[in-house]
């Protein structure tokens, strides 16, 4: 009796343990659970329509366009006619086996692309043949169209997400699309909009039903925000017309704001080249061709020597240091003698010899006598170099130099401004400032991009301040609030101090090394360069290459309206491209148009591509060994 009862007991304790183990799952936890992981429960997606974007004057950039996937859920696919369905997708056997086994791997309960952007002479006879093939279904998309093929370095582009991307995301899954690059990257949250869903009951044979708790967690799909660019598309477009067979990087800035106008980098691609089924070929081209690198945003990332417009910032930290001042004067006999060996001479092609040089000549005439004289002098202020370069490094790096400027693209490179932690490591801490030289007429150990230089040019122009530059002006028509980008940033010099510079940079444009380049009535202010450029080859060798054209100017010289870089690869003397390209750009911003059309077409038609081809053959040459 008493067995009996025992076993009645633990038979009743066992039941009652399932009945609330099961009221708990289905009654309090069901109501709440989200039906994304119920068996029982089949999710539509219904994707939004991605926001446009819009260049600073509403020309349209970037729209969308319809693309339809084939979508497959490798639980629901039963016995299907291969051969036929193969036929039917213009696809091999091996194909299907491949992508089959793929969306397999990444969940068979869940929806994979097995076939992405049917072209649309397609799509309506497949959609007419697919029900037959049970797990395939077609899924509406929408992929970008470019209606101006420009500023592909600045837009991105959006591919699909990755089975890694998609295990580790809460919002997307495999095969949807996300921003890449550019500003389709850097804004994506707020271009993607919302995915809109419909949860749908199916039986045990798999059958949908009906609607899953009367829609209570279906949602409408939310387009994505419209962004309005900083970029004047026009000037982008005739950017880089100009920089046509040429490599390098332009950006222009309005010093009033940040906002940057121009964002050139050369060569660069059509970006319609990598939308649809297209998109997959092109980008192995694309990114795999290292000699063009047209996927390289030379306007944010390459680094170069910034030559002679360094030399503006080293006399500004002169005046700011007390070591020179307006009527401070050097005597250049060909160059500077900093040691007692026959090479520690730097030259100089001021052409001013046997009359003294001050410091607003020396920038208009570019005199590198007058810059070793005043950048050894801010060294030995202390008697320490060390201290000496601590200095001269944080005023230099105050203009946005050697740091990253906190722009909103996802790509960028600090440069190099070096510090005393730098040489003593380099050195062994033992050097002097005649060891560093090169620095005071912007060589050495000194790197920049055309992004820095073009904010260090809105600085000057600005007499000591900048905005941090940004690409985004508006999203869905309302301005940016964001701090980073609308509270001044201030150098370490002295607003007195900039005048004597502009005024110089002014007369580079007047009577100095662009002198052929200044444009009736606007009054350009600016500074020639010519980086040195050896180059690594292979295994660490250097070979001298064509020195690089460099060029930074703002216009007008009162209440500036645009600030320049140019960077040319190769390009020579800063007056023979990077002047002229400079000044063509800055006419057509401010007025609209170009009144010199033999320079126009001189420059649009000017190549280097032989010059870049011999830079081909020379590391070709080395590699194999031969001479």
């Amino acid at each position: 009796m008493k067995r009996s009862f025992l076993l009645i007991f633990l038979i009743a304790l066992v039941s009652l343990i399932y009945i609330i183990r099961l009221f708990q799952l289905q009654i309090v936890r069901g109501g709440n659970q989200n039906p994304i992981y119920g068996a029982t429960v089949k999710i539509e997606y219904d994707y939004p329509e991605r926001g446009y974007v819009y260049d600073r004057n509403g020309e349209l950039l970037v729209a969308n366009q319809l693309s339809y996937d084939v979508m497959v859920v490798p639980k629901e696919v039963k016995q299907i006619d291969t051969l036929e369905f193969c036929k039917l997708l213009k696809i091999d056997k091996k194909s299907f086996v491949k992508r089959f086994k793929k969306a397999e791997r990444y969940a068979r309960w869940l929806p994979s692309v097995f076939l992405k952007q049917l072209a649309k002479e397609d799509f309506a006879y497949l959609q007419e043949k697919l029900p037959k093939y049970k797990g395939f279904y077609i899924q509406k998309r929408i992929i970008r169209d470019y209606p101006i093929k420009s500023a592909a370095n600045v837009l991105g582009y959006i591919s699909e997400v990755n089975e890694q991307k998609a295990r580790t995301s809460n919002y997307y899954e495999q095969g949807e699309l996300i921003g890449k690059m550019g500003v389709e990257a850097q804004y994506e949250n707020e271009l993607r909009g919302v995915k809109g869903k419909k949860h749908f009951k199916r039986n045990n044979l798999n059958k949908i039903t009906g609607s899953y708790k009367k829609g209570k967690y279906d949602t409408l799909a939310l387009a994505g925000n419209d962004l309005t660019l900083t970029i004047d598309s026009k000037l982008q477009q005739y950017g880089e017309k100009l920089m046509r067979g040429k490599r390098g990087g332009i950006v222009a800035i309005e010093p009033a704001t940040g906002e940057i106008l121009a964002l050139i980098t050369a060569p660069s691609y059509d970006p319609n080249l990598l939308v649809g089924r297209k998109r997959s070929p092109n980008s192995v081209r694309l990114f795999n061709d290292t000699i063009n690198t047209p996927t390289f945003d030379r306007g944010l990332q390459a680094m170069y020597p910034p030559g002679s417009p360094f030399k503006i910032i080293n006399g500004l930290i002169g005046l700011q240091e007390n070591v020179i001042d307006e009527s401070t004067y050097v005597y250049c006999k060909h160059g500077y003698k900093y040691g007692k060996r026959k090479n520690e001479f730097m030259g100089c092609h001021c052409g001013i010899v046997g009359r003294p040089i001050r410091l607003k000549t020396a920038i208009a005439k570019s005199c590198n006598s007058f810059f070793a004289t005043t950048y050894k002098r801010i060294l030995d202020k202390a008697d320490n170099p060390n201290i000496g370069i601590e200095a001269w490094n944080k005023h230099a790096e105050s203009f946005g130099l050697g740091n990253y400027l906190g722009y909103d693209l996802p790509s960028g490179r600090k440069g190099v401004i070096p510090d005393a932690k730098f040489y003593n490591r380099w050195y062994k801490n033992r050097w002097r400032s005649t060891y560093t030289i090169s620095n005071a007429i912007g060589q050495g150990e000194i790197l920049t991009t055309p992004m820095q230089l073009a904010n260090m040019t809105a600085a000057i122009a600005n007499k000591g301040f900048f905005y941090t530059p940004h690409i985004v002006k508006k999203i869905n028509n309302q301005s940016i609030t964001d701090s980073t980008y609308t509270v001044k940033r201030h150098t370490t010099i002295d607003k007195e101090h900039f005048p004597i510079a502009i005024d110089a940079m002014h007369d580079v444009f007047t009577y100095g090394t662009a002198k052929w380049y200044q444009v009736d009535g606007l009054d350009i202010c600016g500074k020639t360069g010519t980086a040195e450029n050896k180059i690594k080859i292979v295994d660490g060798k250097k070979v001298q290459a064509p020195d690089h054209s460099i060029l930074i100017a703002f216009a007008p010289k009162d209440n500036p309206k645009i600030a320049m870089a140019v960077f040319v690869e190769n390009g020579g003397y800063g007056s023979t491209i990077a002047a002229p390209v400079t000044s063509l750009m800055i006419e057509k911003y401010l007025t609209g148009t170009t009144t010199r059309k033999n320079l126009e077409d001189r420059m649009v038609n000017f190549s280097l591509q032989k010059e870049y081809d011999k830079l081909i053959k020379k590391h070709d040459t080395i590699a194999s060994g031969t001479k």
